[in-house]
C-alpha cells in the first residue's frame, strides 16, 4: 500500500497524520538503506514543523551508520551545494515548499547532487519498516558550509560584476532571511529586505510569489522605495521572481530566454526548457546559436537532462532556474546574481528586453483550476481541439500548437489542480479570448 506522502518528486503531506518524526526517521533510513552513502547533507526550513523532522531524518541516517552533516536553517540549494561541492553522497532537505502550513516534505540528492530516480524513490518507500540497520553509528562532521556557499557565489559572480543597482528584496518571511542580510554585505549591494525575519507561522501568508495575491508587497516595496528591481522567494527559496521598476511581475518564461542568451554568448550548446511555454524560448535559443531542448516539467526531469545532454542551463515558467556551474541543480539566488551581472553589461533596462519579448509572445500565466477528474477533463479538451491542431504532444499533461497560438494543459504533481498556460503570437487578444474558452470547457467538464 502506497503511503500517501510518496509524491512523483520527492516526499510531502499534512503533519502529523502524512508526515511525522517517526515517519521521516524511518524515510531517511530507507534512503541510506537504498542508496548506501557515507556521508550526506542534511537542512530544513523555516516551518514550525521542520526543524524536529529534521531531527528525526538525521537520527534515521546515523542508525544506519551514514556520517551527517547538519546544515540548519536554510534553503534546498543550499543541500544542493553541499552535495556536489563537497562531493557528498546524498542530501535531504525538510521542507514542503509552497505549500500550506501544515505541510512539510523531503527532497532529496543522491551523490554530488543528483537527483533520485523514480525507481530509487519507489525502493525507498518499498524498504521502509524493513532496513537492516548497521553496526556502526553515525556521527556528526562539521563544516562552514554557509561561508563555503557565499565563497562559491564570489566566485562565480565577482561584486565588481555586479550592477549597483537599487533593489528591493522580499524574504517572505521563509528561509531565505538570513543568507540575504549576508549576501547584501558581502556584495556591497543596495537593497531594502522586506519580512525578511524567518517566521514560520507565515503571517504574511505562505510565500509563492506565482499567486497573484502575493505580489502586492513586492511591488508596492519598489515603488515606495523608488527601486530599479524587485525580487522575492518562495519559502526554500529555490525559486526567485522579478518585479521591473514600475513594479510589474516579469513572468519567468522570458527570464528563461534572457538567461540561455547570456550563456550561449559564450559558446554553443544545449538550453533545456519545460512544455508549458515555448515559443519565445525556442526562438531566442535558435537565434543565438543553441539547441533548445524540451524536457517534462519538474526538477528531476530538469536536472537528469542537463547531466545527460550537457546543457550550460535550464530554466521552467514556475520560476525554477538551472545550471550546469551549480551541479545542474535548480537555485533562487543565481537568477539575481546573474540579473545583476547581465544587467552591469549593459545600458539598457532588462526589464525593456522583456517587455519587447512579452509582446511578441503574449501569455496568459499560469492558470490553476481545482477539479475532481483531471484525466476526464484533459480528456475533454483533447477531443475539442485535436481537429484543428498543428502539432501537439503528450509528454507532460496537453501540448497543442497552432498556427498564432498554443497551449499546455497539464495535472499538477503536487496538488490536486489542473494548470493551464496559453501563448500567442503578439496577439495578446486571440490569446485572452482562447485562455477564457479553454477555461470555460474545463468548468463544465469537471
Amino acid at each position: 500500500m502506497k503511503h500517501p506522502c510518496f509524491k512523483t518528486y520527492d516526499v510531502r503531506g499534512k503533519v502529523p497524520h502524512e508526515l511525522n518524526p517517526q515517519i521521516a526517521e524511518s524515510i531517511a533510513s530507507a534512503y541510506a538503506e537504498v542508496l548506501q552513502p557515507a556521508r550526506v547533507a542534511v537542512g530544513y526550513d523555516v516551518r514550525l514543523s521542520s526543524a524536529e523532522l529534521a531531527g528525526a531524518v538525521v537520527e534515521g541516517l546515523l542508525r544506519q551508520g551514514v556520517d551527517v552533516y547538519e546544515l540548519g536553517m536554510g534553503g534546498t540549494e543550499e543541500v544542493y551545494h553541499a552535495a556536489f561541492a563537497g562531493q557528498l553522497d546524498g542530501g535531504i532537505m525538510v521542507t514542503a515548499s509552497h505549500n500550506p502550513a501544515e505541510y512539510n516534505g523531503l527532497k532529496f540528492v543522491a551523490r554530488h547532487g543528483a537527483p533520485l530516480t523514480a525507481d530509487q524513490l519507489g525502493k525507498i518507500h518499498q524498504t521502509m519498516g524493513h532496513e537492516r540497520g548497521s553496526k556502526r553509528r553515525g556521527v556528526k562532521l562539521h563544516r562552514a558550509w554557509r561561508e563555503q556557499y557565499l565563497d562559491f557565489l564570489a566566485a562565480m559572480f565577482p561584486p565588481q560584476s555586479l550592477a549597483k543597482i537599487k533593489s528591493v528584496a522580499n524574504a517572505g518571511n521563509g528561509s531565505i532571511g538570513p543568507l540575504l542580510e549576508q549576501i547584501v554585505q558581502r556584495f556591497e549591494l543596495q537593497v531594502d529586505i522586506l519580512l525578511g525575519e524567518p517566521d514560520g507561522t507565515f503571517p504574511n501568508g505562505i510565500p509563492n510569489p506565482l499567486l497573484l495575491e502575493k505580489r502586492a508587497l513586492t511591488s508596492q516595496g519598489v515603488l515606495d522605495h523608488k527601486a530599479q528591481l524587485g525580487i522575492a522567494w518562495d519559502g526554500d527559496f529555490d525559486r526567485c521572481f522579478f518585479f521591473d521598476e514600475q513594479g510589474r511581475f516579469l513572468e519567468s518564461y522570458y527570464l528563461v530566454g534572457l538567461f540561455a542568451r547570456h550563456f550561449l554568448a559564450q559558446a554553443p550548446a544545449p538550453i533545456c526548457y519545460d512544455p508549458r511555454l515555448t515559443w519565445n524560448t525556442i526562438e531566442v535559443v535558435t537565434e543565438a546559436g543553441g539547441q533548445p531542448l524540451l524536457c517534462p516539467t519538474g526538477h528531476v526531469f530538469f536536472k537528469q537532462n542537463l547531466r545527460n545532454s550537457g546543457a550550460v542551463y535550464g530554466g521552467e515558467m514556475s520560476g525554477h532556474h538551472y545550471f550546469q556551474q551549480f551541479g545542474c541543480c535548480d537555485s533562487g539566488v543565481l537568477p539575481w546574481l546573474l540579473w545583476l551581472q547581465i544587467q552591469n553589461r549593459q545600458s539598457q533596462p532588462l526589464s525593456e528586453y522583456i517587455q519587447q519579448r512579452a509582446e511578441r509572445y503574449p501569455v496568459s500565466g499560469e492558470i490553476n483550476r481545482s477539479v475532481k477528474d483531471q484525466a476526464k477533463v484533459l480528456q475533454a479538451i483533447r477531443q475539442r481541439y485535436q481537429d484543428q491542431v498543428v502539432q501537439s504532444w503528450d509528454l507532460d499533461g496537453v501540448s497543442f500548437d497552432f498556427e498564432q497560438w498554443r497551449f499546455n494543459l497539464r495535472s499538477s504533481n503536487t496538488e490536486p489542480l489542473i494548470r493551464l498556460n496559453v501563448e500567442s503570437r503578439a496577439d495578446r487578444t486571440l490569446m485572452e479570448t482562447r485562455t477564457a474558452e479553454i477555461l470555460q470547457l474545463v468548468d463544465e467538464s469537471s
